[in-house]
């Protein structure tokens, strides 16, 4: 097995190994290590102060396990809010997922006492349930390759909290950054907190939207994921994202939802 999710070949292109395999198809990425790749690649772009509060992938075909171009640019810069934007390319030069960040100026500031949301109590991962997801159809892939750590509820029916750490590094010899820690597991709040019959309903997010007020500490992230389908065939999953001092943000994903047979 690969230590690593993508492989850096010439040309600035990206083998992606066994480790990125999702559910759905021994040829198809999860859409989480492409959207921490996308992160990277926006990070490379970003000037110096600042740091980004949104990112948003979008899934426009399938990604393959296979040989892949990445391209990023600094598309706005302003005193600050900057913009930047990434696409990610097969082979055939047919762009697979693009994504765009919306990155703020740093500043410092003392606030005083506020009034903040209150947060409900979750354990920790070291006094969670250790997990493995079950209905990858591959003995290795990025189920393998995330370790996963119960906090509450029960995945596959409704509401759970799950926390998740890269077992591997996103690319060989460099350590994954906070945005690329969050966006290898966000991905995954439609997983972990899915309420369909997934021998009945196929329920997959052409999207990912991350907002971050801050970025995680340590390596552990915390999908606190609920799933909420309609009857048009439209759902929504959403995440509050926490690291082990509390939340950092929120991720969004649309769901297309399709009945088999």
């Amino acid at each position: 097995m690969a230590d690593s999710f993508f492989i850096p070949q010439a040309n600035g292109q990206w083998l992606a190994t066994e480790n990125t395999i999702g559910p759905w198809s021994a040829e198809h990425q999860h859409a989480g290590p492409p959207a921490a790749l996308l992160g990277r690649a926006l990070e490379s772009v970003l000037p110096d102060g600042f740091r980004f509060a949104r990112v948003t992938c979008e899934i426009l075909r399938p990604v393959v396990v296979g040989q892949l171009l990445i391209e990023a640019e600094l598309s706005k810069q302003g005193r600050a809010v900057c913009y930047a934007r990434a696409s990610l390319r097969d082979s055939q030069q047919r762009v697979l997922m693009q994504a765009t960040g919306l990155a703020i100026r740093e500043t410092q500031f003392e606030y005083g006492e506020l009034t903040l949301p209150v947060e409900r109590d979750l354990p920790l991962p070291d006094a969670a349930q250790a997990f493995e997801f079950s209905f990858f159809r591959t003995p290795v892939g990025y189920h393998t390759a995330m370790e996963l750590r119960l906090a509450d509820g029960e995945p596959g029916a409704g509401p759970t909290a799950m926390w998740m750490r890269m077992k591997i590094p996103l690319v060989p010899d460099e350590q994954p950054s906070p945005l690329q820690r969050v966006l290898c597991a966000a991905d995954s709040g439609n997983g972990v907190s899915m309420v369909l019959d997934k021998s009945k309903f196929n329920f997959m997010n052409p999207d990912l939207c991350v907002y971050l007020h801050r970025y995680p500490q340590g390596a552990w992230v915390c999908l606190d994921a609920a799933t909420t389908p309609d009857v048009s065939g439209i759902g929504l999953a959403e995440s509050q994202l926490r690291d082990e001092s509390g939340p950092i943000g929120r991720g969004l994903q649309s769901l297309f939802i399709a009945q088999y047979g």
